[in-house]
């Protein structure tokens, strides 16, 4: 029974033999979140070794209840001892309360800390990681992931040491009591080693993938949720239904496996357990018998040592959690160890706010194998609007997000009054940048928050006033909760219109010199069009602006319009001039007044 806590140890080290690399990187990493929290840490593992003190002392004062009350019957010791025990169990309560309390209390802190930074790194990754990466997945490392590492923390490294404090506490009796029965039932269960370390293996391998049957199924809940209207329209609830089932499917075979490992753990300790206690009361009792011991030694060891079976049963289901919270902070570690590949030198500069200039210096941008923009040369003077047009797939929107630094030119250069915008620091660049998409983006916040986000210091008039300037406050003020009305995920009880009027007023308070349009009215129909297409103007007003435009006649007051084919531009001009050059531009145009014509 007693090599059992032996097995626990070389079980563990055997199982970090098979991925030595990750599990020291993981404890290291895990023990420095831990050494913040030193203090509490100490304190309960003092309360841990006065309740490992106590217990063992419980199984200590079984010999003399036997041997002074019953066998001698010494009333003295009659009154003394029941005292002594009522006081050892309500020191070994206020301890185990203690430890308990504090160690949760470590746990939770370290995995609150864990999670942010989590979080928080992910929010720092560029935009070419997002797209790599589903939702769903991200959101199951933040959740399910990282409660799995709670659980390791929380209860089996707190389980570790409370019941290793017992064990040294009880084997120090033990020993004690009779040190060749003691010898004797720490040499009978080397073999539980063998059967342990292929439980812990299997157990991490099989936590893994069901951590990744866990990510696939967020992942599909996150599209078919957000695509329900698409999934409803076109009648797929049945198909999506079965893509959901074939998961679920997927996730419980895992899962069943892990059961099978940890089930079979705890019977191969009982009969390990079983054989172990069967020689030790053969053997105890033949020197009862024989004299050559007490029966309160006996039954003071044999309390001891059944008072060690829970501790040391304990440690082989404590070793299956370990290594599912190993398996699920490499997964965590993954993440926090991606680098952004949007680099902030030290030395950068912070661009002051003003009117800027931007120029593309014979730019090319490649994202991943494919080579998207080649040699743009582009010089865009302060308050000028530049209207980006071209096919679908052109390169127009790629070379928008180069300007804020979503992504980094490959070749070339582009400056902001003649700094690299790669030598300004990355707060300040975007401070500088108001961007309005063609899907509005809103939080599951009030008009008023979403207005104001980016500039949550904003007073109640500076709202209004950007609302009045996006023709949002008129609508605004025909809900019942005005400017506290919450409008739903994604803007959900807006319609089209007015939730891009909204975001049109948050640029409008942010108040940025840049301005990006991408294709901020292609999705609206004619009469919520022009509406925005008013608050757009009061928008560009004296801004540096670049518009990205698929209806030509929404851009034919820009001071220049830009057109990209294949990543190259090949025409640039006003409306007029582009027209009579009978181009691109001018195959463009005629394309769309065939199609409104028709």
């Amino acid at each position: 029974m007693v090599i059992s806590i032996f097995s626990y140890f070389v079980c563990s080290m055997a199982v970090r033999q098979e991925s030595r690399k990750d599990s020291v990187r993981i404890y290291r990493r895990i023990l420095r979140l831990v050494k913040l929290q030193w203090l509490r840490l100490v304190v309960a593992m003092l309360c841990m070794m006065l309740v490992a003190s106590l217990t063992a002392a419980t199984a200590y004062l079984v010999k003399p209840v036997l041997d002074e009350i019953f066998f001698k019957k010494d009333l003295r010791m009659l009154k003394l001892l029941p005292l002594a025990i009522i006081v050892l169990y309500m020191l070994r309560g206020a301890c185990y309360f203690g430890q308990a309390y504090l160690m949760n209390y470590v746990g939770h802190s370290i995995i609150k800390r864990l999670r942010d930074e989590l979080y928080a790194h992910i929010q720092m990754l560029p935009l070419s990681f997002f797209h790599k990466h589903e939702t769903g997945v991200l959101m199951a490392r933040i959740i399910n992931d990282v409660n799995i590492v709670k659980g390791m923390v929380s209860n089996a490294v707190t389980g570790i040491l409370k019941d290793s404090f017992t064990i040294i506490g009880l084997l120090c009796v033990l020993f004690y009591r009779d040190w060749k029965l003691a010898l004797i039932a720490i040499t009978v269960f080397p073999l539980a080693v063998i059967p342990i370390v292929n439980f812990g293996r299997r157990t991490r391998r099989f936590s893994t993938r069901c951590q990744e049957a866990i990510a696939d199924m967020s992942s599909l809940l996150h599209e078919t949720f957000t695509g329900t209207r698409i999934v409803k329209a076109f009648g797929m609830e049945d198909y999506e239904s079965r893509r959901f089932l074939e998961k679920t499917v997927r996730l419980f075979k895992y899962e069943m496996k892990a059961v099978w490992v940890k089930a079979m753990s705890s019977p191969v300790m009982e009969l390990l357990g079983g054989i172990g206690a069967a020689f030790i009361i053969w053997y105890g009792g033949y020197k009862v018998i024989t004299g050559t011991s007490t029966p309160g030694t006996f039954f003071s060891f044999m309390t001891a040592l059944i008072m060690l079976y829970t501790p040391v049963k304990k440690l082989s289901p404590l070793n299956n959690i370990i290594q599912e919270g190993l398996a699920a902070a490499v997964r965590i570690y993954d993440i926090i160890d991606t680098g952004s590949d949007i680099i902030e030198r030290k030395d950068a500069v912070v661009l002051n706010p003003r009117y800027h200039s931007v120029v593309f210096r014979n730019m090319y941008f490649k994202y991943e194998d494919q080579m998207v923009l080649r040699n743009i040369s582009l010089e865009v003077k302060s308050g000028e609007v530049i209207a980006l047009v071209g096919m679908s797939g052109g390169g127009k929107t790629s070379l928008v997000n180069l300007i804020p630094r979503f992504y980094d030119v490959t070749e070339g250069a582009i400056l902001i009054d003649g700094h690299d915008i790669r030598d300004l620091t990355i707060a300040s660049l975007r401070s500088q940048i108001g961007i309005v998409t063609q899907d509005p983006i809103l939080f599951n916040d009030t008009i008023r928050n979403n207005i104001a986000y980016g500039r949550l210091d904003a007073s109640e008039s500076d709202v209004i006033a950007a609302a009045k300037a996006a023709y949002a406050y008129d609508f605004i003020q025909g809900f019942r909760d005005k400017f506290d009305t919450i409008v739903g995920e994604m803007g959900a009880r807006l319609s089209g219109g007015e939730k891009q009027r909204i975001c049109i007023a948050r640029a409008l308070l942010k108040n940025a010199p840049i301005l990006i349009l991408d294709e901020a009215t292609s999705s609206l129909d004619t009469e919520s069009e022009l509406a925005v297409q008013r608050a757009l103007e009061n928008l560009m007003k004296d801004r540096t602006t670049f518009v990205i435009a698929h209806r030509l006649s929404t851009i034919r007051h820009a001071d220049r319009i830009i057109v990209i084919v294949n990543g190259k531009i090949v025409e640039e001009g006003k409306h007029e001039e582009l027209l009579a050059l009978h181009g691109e531009y001018c195959k463009l145009h005629e394309m769309q007044f065939k199609n409104n014509n028709n």
